[in-house]
């Protein structure tokens, strides 16, 4: 199935929120929660694409068959009218054929590989791994290079020949290096998505196609308008939301990590999607007492305040 709002420089959309995993009071994942969640997400947070099972969906902890459900509900919300990216990644390469495999039999519209983690891979390695997992199915493929989580980045050497697999289209970027990235999009016809959403303006400035965001829980329609404001040419308001945006990228992503603090925050607007798996914990008092100053100065609207 092709991606419902994918054009050719935007292959996956423009708007991405990496959703989190609503589970229920005993652990369980909560699949009426999902469909709710992503509906949200689109409806009310204008993402035009989702991603589901990546780090912020805590797919370490998930099962293999608890993704494929996932992926279905969401799916089954908002296919229609929105791309749905399926994390497919692991340090395994046979088990990420595998999740490619369920991901595309399931209807997704895409897939996320990351970089393998942990056992620090050569540049090789991580060109056959990628390649391995594009030629396992016939969804588009969006890169996912995050050093700070796997310990290896992809070298602009390894990106340009990937980039000659036909379905190897997109690169969702959290190491940062802007000057990097500049080299291979003018080396290559893959589509930049800022992974980190510090970058968000940034990436827009020398190219990116939009964002694979965390905080697009909350302020999804907010960073649309930003892109919206910076591909029309509004560069000064682009600039100034950016900078209303900048507590709330501070209170979700600058303390106790990505999902913690999102579910966080979306209980805080109305949108309970329930607790963290273990290693995960909740946020202390003090992270919410910090997290919703940062929600209010970024002018985000509280449900009980």
């Amino acid at each position: 199935m092709a991606p419902p709002t994918g054009t050719t420089d935007a292959p996956f959309g423009r708007m991405l929120t990496a959703m989190v995993t609503p589970f229920t009071s005993d652990g369980a994942v909560d699949y009426p929660a999902v469909r709710r969640l992503a509906a949200y997400l689109v409806d009310e947070q204008r993402n035009d694409g989702l991603v589901v099972s990546g780090t912020t969906g805590e797919s370490p902890t998930t099962s293999d068959e608890e993704k494929e459900r996932i992926l279905g509900a969401v799916l089954e919300a908002v296919g229609d009218r929105a791309t749905v990216v399926a994390g497919a990644g692991s340090n395994d390469t046979h088990h990420s054929v595998r999740l490619a495999k369920a991901a595309a039999r399931a209807g997704a519209h895409g897939l996320l590989v990351v970089t393998p983690y942990y056992n620090k891979p050569p540049q090789e390695g991580l060109y056959q791994h990628f390649t391995a997992v594009a030629d396992a199915t016939d969804l588009p493929v969006m890169l996912y290079d995050i050093p700070g989580r796997s310990g290896v980045p992809i070298s602009t050497t390894t990106l340009i020949r990937l980039a000659q697999h036909e379905r190897v289209v997109a690169v969702k970027d959290a190491k940062g290096d802007l000057f990097a990235g500049s080299q291979v999009m003018s080396a290559t016809g893959l589509a930049f998505y800022s992974g980190d959403d510090l970058l968000n303006l940034p990436w827009l400035s020398i190219g990116a196609a939009g964002f694979v965001s965390v905080v697009g829980h909350v302020v999804g329609g907010e960073l649309a308008r930003m892109i919206d404001l910076y591909r029309d040419g509004d560069v000064a308001q682009a600039l100034a939301v950016h900078r209303q945006l900048a507590p709330v990228v501070e209170g979700i992503m600058m303390s106790a990590g990505g999902a913690i603090m999102a579910k966080a925050a979306l209980g805080m607007v109305g949108m309970p999607v329930g607790p963290v798996r273990l290693p995960l914990v909740a946020a202390t008092d003090k992270q919410n007492a910090e997290l919703r100053a940062c929600l209010v100065a970024g002018g985000v609207k509280l449900s009980d305040v």
